[in-house]
């Protein structure tokens, strides 16, 4: 079966991770698959860039451009919206055509127009889309929040600087709806949460709603001995350490404010505890914290196993997710974790089983958890507990027996 991935990029955020963990494991199960970006990052030869550099610029700033005026020149909102009114075209392309199967990922911010979806589903391939956030069921959003405008027809979004029940998100989820209505859609979610918000959008009316979680290579992420790699790090044999990563780890979305509230709680309590801070803007958010903190910036994949595995505990504070690769990470390698009661985040952390389930935005529970975790818990079965979730739900024959099945019945 020949399998083409469509993303905007390979490597970088997690949506393209998730991707490009998906294209190895079919390519492992047997699949000839391959992967087509705007930003290739990645040496991977499975992986081909389209466009070319400048003309992908132009698309990226022409889409936020338009964002950007139709807000009243704001920024606030510029990349919480896309509306995919450009981008490039893959369809007259050889890998496409091809294809037996376009397997659409995170496609926004130049890569794909709402038009070149329209094309997609026009040339009569089975297409899956698997979705890492709203964005594809609602107008313009990526998250909703609170809204559940999505739910009838958008409109009046809170996104917009001027908004109104025939607004910009109106528009889109328009257009959205007609194209849709041009092929069939096998559309996955990569938790049960985004699923069910899915089915209540008429945007997957008609189409298949599914639920398969993002795969991960566990030979790759597996416990490793405590101190071997703490001494390979430089880091402290005697303190307790807490992990916090994100792509951007001052991003107010992944939490950190409500982390740097429950450190001052655990200052209180603890002295022995160091936070070990990856992603890049990592020393800003270190020099915030009232306790020992090391930030080690941006660390590549490779990297991350030994620093997952030098943590007591993985910390995800996030305020919005669905079903966060680095929380998949830690308990591959056996790390508890500790994270807020939302998105899919309960469907991987099985309160005070593999880790602790906290409070949707409470900062006292979040450091209840930390401190649970760290001196009251029986570490061993809790990390035991991580590793085998991730063995028998998250692995990669696991999870591409799941989608070839799509792909057959599609």
């Amino acid at each position: 079966m020949n399998i083409l991935i469509v993303s905007t990029s390979d490597i970088y955020g997690g949506a393209a991770v998730a991707a490009f963990r998906l294209m190895h494991a079919l390519i492992s199960s047997g699949d000839n698959v391959t992967m087509i970006v705007r930003d290739k990052l990645s040496s991977d030869k499975h992986v081909v860039s389209v466009g070319r550099k400048q003309v992908n610029k132009y698309y990226f700033y022409w889409e936020r451009g338009k964002i950007f005026l139709h807000n009243r020149f704001s920024k606030k909102n510029l990349f919480n919206v896309s509306i995919a009114n450009t981008g490039n075209s893959i369809t007259e392309l050889p890998v496409f055509k091809e294809a037996d199967v376009i397997h659409l990922h995170w496609i926004n911010q130049g890569m794909l127009s709402i038009e070149e979806v329209d094309k997609i589903l026009s040339s009569g391939k089975k297409v899956v889309w698997t979705m890492h956030d709203m964005w594809a069921f609602t107008g313009i959003c990526h998250h909703a929040g609170t809204c559940k405008n999505y739910t009838q027809s958008c409109g009046n979004c809170p996104y917009l600087v001027t908004n109104s029940p025939k607004d910009l998100s109106y528009k889109i989820f328009k257009h959205k709806q007609t194209v849709y209505k041009n092929g069939a859609i096998s559309f996955v979610a990569c938790s049960n949460w985004l699923k069910e918000l899915a089915l209540k959008s008429p945007l997957t009316g008609g189409h298949r709603v599914f639920s398969i979680p993002n795969p991960i290579n566990t030979e790759q992420y597996h416990p490793q001995d405590k101190s071997d790699v703490r001494k390979l790090l430089n880091l402290p044999e005697d303190q307790k350490i807490v992990l916090f990563a994100a792509v951007k780890a001052s991003d107010p979305r992944k939490g950190v404010d409500y982390l740097l509230e429950a450190s001052r709680l655990i200052a209180k309590q603890s002295t022995n505890i160091m936070f070990l801070i990856a992603g890049t803007n990592g020393k800003e958010f270190v020099e915030r914290l009232n306790m020992p903190a090391y930030a080690l910036d941006f660390v590549s994949p490779d990297k991350m196993v030994d620093v997952y595995n030098a943590a007591d505990l993985f910390v995800t504070p996030s305020l919005q997710e669905n079903l966060p690769n680095t929380l998949m990470e830690a308990m591959s390698c056996g790390t508890p974790c500790v994270g807020f009661n939302i998105g899919g985040i309960p469907e991987m952390i099985s309160h005070k089983k593999n880790g602790y389930l906290v409070n949707y935005k409470d900062t006292a529970d979040l450091a209840n958890g930390i401190l649970w975790t760290l001196y009251e818990a029986d570490t061993e079965m809790l990390s035991a507990n991580a590793r085998k979730k991730v063995l028998q739900e998250y692995s990669q024959e696991t999870i591409a027996l799941q989608y070839k099945k799509i792909y057959l019945q599609s």
